[in-house]
């Protein structure tokens, strides 16, 4: 997958959007992510907690021998945290951080399409009334009578606290 195009503030023009996105749902609200930064989507199974991290950070998971770790948007966006269902899923997504790769979960709760976004149809984020932060934001893609919520990854993500995530992980192991 190729990933030569960072992740900055070009987020905040929806000019510069990725056409194809991936929707998914959190707490019956559709949001969507670009499709480029997705490496697969797998079963919801066990997450093995980390001490001391925030409580939006479920914790990690084992894949094929890598440690990753996992976030749930849920509580990320203030919600409780996900109890799995039968269509709860882990998108497991390749996000650029600095000279290398942080591979990362997040728990949704369903994950629906790819779906061709117009840039033509994507408003910017509106200054409340979204249910989340508006930083969170990178547009707003206009369906027939609603929205869907395209994410600003390394916003929601909280960088920081991957990052310190990763050096717990890496003095673990």
């Amino acid at each position: 997958m190729n990933l030569a195009k960072p992740i900055d503030s070009t987020f905040d023009n929806a000019h510069d959007m990725s056409v194809q996105h991936l929707s998914f749902r959190v707490r019956d609200a559709a949001y969507a992510l670009p499709i480029d930064l997705v490496r697969e989507i797998i079963e919801y199974h066990d997450v093995t907690a980390v001490p001391m991290m925030p409580a939006f950070i479920h914790g990690v998971i084992n894949l094929r021998g890598n440690v990753v770790p996992v976030l749930d948007l849920a509580a990320r966006f203030g919600f409780e945290l996900t109890k799995a269902g039968k269509r709860t899923c882990i998108v497991i997504i390749d996000l650029p951080m600095e000279d290398q790769q942080q591979r990362i979960g997040l728990v949704v709760d369903a994950v629906d399409a790819v779906l061709d976004i117009d840039p033509q149809q994507v408003v910017p984020p509106p200054p409340f009334g979204a249910g989340i932060r508006t930083d969170f934001i990178a547009g707003m893609a206009r369906n027939e009578q609603t929205f869907t919520i395209i994410l600003n990854i390394p916003q929601v993500l909280s960088l920081d606290d991957i990052r310190q995530l990763s050096l717990a992980i890496a003095k673990g192991s």
